[in-house]
């Protein structure tokens, strides 16, 4: 149970994007911070368009169960620290009030890779950016309404696997004030921080049979239960505009200079999950559990973190490479986390470049190649061929380039679809 008085806690985080993720990681950080006794940190959620998450938590007063699970058990909690759930299609306002509060101080992000609604060559697309569902929207109304008010500005805090996440919303939230809020930009200047942030934790979709399990061992239905693993690690640089939970008490590192840890977790686990998926699903694998005890999978995998994405991090005092691929060859290889890879495989276009294709440019300058990432591009290219379902915002483009034979140079090429400093040969 919570180990505080939820009723008498304000709200001090709004958090766009209230899916699984965050409720398994950053709610449960800051859970643990109230419990340490900090205060009135508790936590608004935003869904931007969808409604589910919503209708699962509001009628349980925001509360629901996280369950680490492991070959050798499952434990289970329950997570005070959100309050209610808004969607923002519904009533926007609302949001936007919710912003604006006096009591608020931080306003979090976990929209996923499309959800900063990037072009090609990583401007912001400011027609979509003007649209109902876009964050930029309701952060800059908020704003707006702060500054009429003659209250401080906010952190906002991406927790989304962006490299140099901060700096990347700090940029794209300027481009949008320039066009849309131009009176609005150098207040944000001189009150807005946008720290950057690691986060790493495996929470899969939940699934019925999750539901069914949860009941039986809790005695209710929980229709917000979530299941992860035991590990979990948030690295933030320190950076804020305002006050802050104390997560560093609970076990998050505050740190100087997040880029090493961001970099190894991008290049490493991401990487190596997103060839998991795609290579898994082409041998007929459903979980990444099943993928990496493949003989023919895993080698693939151990030379795509060791010799290929390892090489090209510069390392923070203390960070071993080698334990950390230890770690997540363990990790993925836990039997009690059904984690599936299609979930893994969903907006490939919007993961592959910090994912696959820096680690290739900067093989690629030094006359050198990566054979796992290469063979994590073909199979991806065949999943683009496949009768799979295909989740990603140039799934069109991307199953026309895929049926071409040149479709390497359609996608990766001068002027392809995805843009980055590696060339194809």
């Amino acid at each position: 149970m919570p180990g505080y008085d939820r009723a008498a806690q304000a709200a001090g985080i709004v958090h766009i994007g209230i899916g699984a993720f965050h409720r398994a990681h950053q709610a449960v950080y800051t859970d643990d911070a109230m419990a340490a006794g900090d205060r009135n940190w508790g936590i608004v959620g935003v869904s931007l368009r969808s409604g589910d998450v919503a209708a699962q938590l509001n009628p349980q007063g925001g509360l629901y169960t996280v369950s680490k699970r492991s070959a050798t058990g499952s434990e289970m909690r329950l997570i005070g620290a959100v309050q209610k759930v808004l969607v923002a299609a519904d009533d926007p306002q609302t949001v936007i009030d919710a912003i604006a509060a006096p009591t608020t101080h931080i306003v979090s992000f976990t929209v996923t890779e499309k959800g900063y609604l990037r072009r090609p060559d990583g401007a912001l697309d400011l027609a979509a950016a003007i649209g109902g569902s876009s964050l930029y929207r309701f952060v800059a109304a908020g704003l707006a309404a702060r500054k009429a008010a003659g209250l401080g500005g906010l952190t906002l805090l991406s927790c989304d696997n962006l490299p140099g996440n901060g700096a990347v919303l700090r940029r794209l939230m300027r481009e949008y004030l320039a066009a849309y809020h131009p009176g609005l930009s150098a207040w944000f200047d001189g009150e807005c921080t946008c720290p950057a942030t690691m986060i790493d934790r495996i929470v899969p979709a939940t699934t019925d049979a999750d539901r069914a399990r949860v009941e039986a061992e809790l005695g209710a239905r929980d229709e917000g239960a979530l299941v992860t693993e035991a590990f979990s690690q948030w690295v933030i640089e320190d950076d804020f505009a305002g006050p802050r939970p104390r997560w560093e008490a609970v076990g998050a590192e505050l740190v100087a200079d997040v880029a090493p840890y961001e970099t190894a977790k991008l290049r490493m686990l991401n990487g190596a999950h997103s060839a998991l998926a795609y290579i898994g699903l082409g041998r007929g694998h459903e979980f990444v559990h099943q993928a990496i005890a493949d003989p023919a999978i895993r080698p693939l995998i151990d030379r795509l973190m060791r010799d290929e994405a390892a090489p090209t991090i510069e390392v923070a005092p203390g960070q071993d490479l080698s334990a950390y691929a230890d770690a997540l060859l363990d990790r993925f290889t836990n039997p009690a986390l059904h984690h599936r890879l299609i979930q893994i495989a969903m907006d490939g276009s919007q993961k592959i470049p910090q994912r696959w294709l820096e680690t290739l440019a900067w093989h690629q300058a030094r006359g050198a190649c990566c054979p796992s990432i290469e063979a994590a591009i073909a199979a991806w290219l065949a999943f683009l061929r496949s009768d799979h379902p295909l989740d990603d915002p140039l799934a069109v483009g991307l199953r026309e380039a895929a049926a071409s034979p040149h479709a390497v140079e359609r996608i990766f090429g001068e002027g392809g679809l995805i843009a980055s400093g590696w060339k194809p040969a």
